[in-house]
């Protein structure tokens, strides 16, 4: 039986390093995948051809979705050749969506691998994110690392000088330069 499967991290944790490994393992042995990737991360050092690109520097295109896009409907017509499909940045999916991509693991029987983050910059569950956390058939937290050694569960949000922010909207794509990777207690005391 196919499952839903959710692995979710703090930023820098190999997210999307993970899914390209899945993804290459499953066409290593000549298995058919397709990839997704959130339309909101369009960001312009964006290397060209490639949708999804992990911090180590490997990617591969995807195809991309947007809070209006059906899944099944998108996924369906390749469904006979299909042995995976992968969901990079997961969070941003719909409720509608993460129930969507279950029909597909159940009623189609194609395994479904989301990756992305369980919280935003304040601590909140992204609505993807939460859903997946609820229904999800296996959940996997990958491990990211704060400064001090200990598990990073928080994704802080700096400004360009790299204070905290402490409030705005919940998504702004960014990188290193915009996120930092704390384990709670850090992530208290940063925000004072």
């Amino acid at each position: 039986m196919a499952k839903l499967h959710f692995y979710y991290a703090s930023m820098n944790a190999g997210k999307s390093t993970a899914l390209l490994q899945a993804d290459f393992n499953y066409r290593e042995r000549g298995m058919a995948t397709m990839l997704w990737t959130a339309a909101v991360d369009h960001r312009p050092d964006a290397t060209p051809g490639l949708d999804i690109v992990s911090r180590i520097g490997i990617g591969a295109p995807a195809r991309r979705y947007d809070r209006d896009t059906d899944l099944v409907a998108a996924i369906m017509p390749g469904a006979p050749d299909l042995s995976a499909v992968l969901v990079d940045e997961a969070q941003f999916l719909t409720e509608d969506q993460v129930w969507q991509l279950a029909w597909i693991a159940d009623e189609a029987g194609i395994p479904v691998l989301c990756y992305g983050l369980r919280t935003d910059f304040r601590g909140a569950l992204f609505e993807g994110a939460a859903t997946l956390l609820a229904i999800a058939d296996r959940l996997v937290e990958l491990r990211g690392v704060c400064h001090c050694g200990a598990k990073a569960t928080m994704n802080l949000r700096i400004d360009p000088q790299g204070h905290p922010v402490r409030d705005g909207a919940q998504t702004e794509i960014g990188g290193n330069d915009r996120y930092i990777a704390l384990c709670r207690r850090h992530f208290r005391e940063s925000l004072g």
